[in-house]
């Protein structure tokens, strides 16, 4: 994979952090990994948000459907 330099500002106090977990050799890397997990956690969040819309959306539509076939639902279940 390629990679490109970055300049970013950081506090002192959070840089002295990570080098204490990860060490100043692999401070590049440490901060990657973070970046992408907070990026896939805000997809899965966005997607959380879009599949709750679109639930809400079709929710009388769903009401709707299962009122429909309640009865064939229920067929049979008088033999149990």
């Amino acid at each position: 994979m390629s990679s490109s330099r970055l300049n970013i500002v950081l506090p002192d106090a959070l840089i002295r952090e990570i080098d204490q977990v990860a060490g100043r050799r692999k401070r590049s890397q440490f901060i990657a990994d973070a970046v992408k997990r907070q990026i896939v956690q805000l997809e899965k969040e966005r997607l959380r948000r879009v599949l709750a819309e679109g639930y809400r959306a079709t929710r009388h539509e769903d009401e709707e459907l299962s009122c429909e076939f309640e009865a064939s639902d229920l067929e049979g279940w008088d033999d149990y």
